[in-house]
């Protein structure tokens, strides 16, 4: 799964990275949390604008309150289940990010060890995401991110990891409104690759979602990092 991640990344290089035209002010938040609201890049017309949405999807023709808000989705199983299958048809979005975090659970103990996961180099990226309209209101339209498995690098942590995608092309396929079978996707659930990536333990403090500095991602003190050389 993925569940807490960051974007810290000044905005203009985010812009240049995703081929924004639009000047936004983004503080950095380096603890984001389900519920939260986030910074996603989608595909209007022949543009792509920056959109604050909610992380948690739900689709307005739910119940309220019957439907639990859905962080991730199975990109194995999305296009065939009724919350996800319109989403991921022609509701497709980025969502910018320049780390995320997942828990491993310590042999012997009932505790769990939080871990940064980042490119090698430090840049940025974005999940795959799906998206829903709000059901009316000042609420916000939801967002859902795509789910894999694991590469070997999140292998050592958790048994999922998120859909990644790194490149203008995946950018470009991934929000192309002419594509509507999930099919035609399916080779950007590929779990993206172990050798491009880093992970280091950090401290608890990342736990509470209320907390969002700087030190989230700072390394836990004595402890290395799990990568590839």
């Amino acid at each position: 799964m993925c569940g807490r991640f960051s974007l810290t990344t000044a905005f203009e290089l985010l812009a240049e990275v995703f081929g924004l035209d639009e000047t936004v002010e983004l503080a950095p938040h380096y603890n984001i949390a389900p519920s939260q609201e986030v910074a996603a890049v989608r595909r209007e017309g022949d543009r792509r604008r920056l959109a604050r949405l909610r992380w948690g999807l739900v689709p307005p023709w739910a119940e309220k309150d019957r439907l639990r808000p859905q962080i991730n989705a199975r990109s194995e199983t999305a296009g065939r289940l009724p919350i996800f299958r319109d989403a991921i048809a022609s509701r497709r979005c980025l969502v910018p990010a320049d780390g995320f975090y997942e828990w491993r659970k310590e042999p012997g103990t009932r505790s769990r060890q939080p871990f940064r996961i980042q490119m090698r180099d430090g840049g940025l990226f974005a999940f795959a995401g799906i998206w829903e309209p709000a059901a009316g209101g000042p609420e916000l339209p939801t967002c859902a991110i795509l789910t894999t498995e694991p590469n070997p690098l999140v292998r050592e942590i958790h048994d999922r990891m998120p859909v990644i995608l790194k490149d203008d092309d995946d950018y470009r396929r991934w929000l192309d409104p002419e594509t509507r079978s999930v099919a035609a996707l399916r080779t950007l659930f590929r779990p993206f690759p172990a050798e491009a990536m880093k992970a280091y333990p950090v401290g608890r403090v990342v736990n509470d979602p209320r907390h969002d500095q700087a030190d989230c991602a700072e390394p836990a003190p004595a402890q290395g990092r799990i990568d590839f050389t």
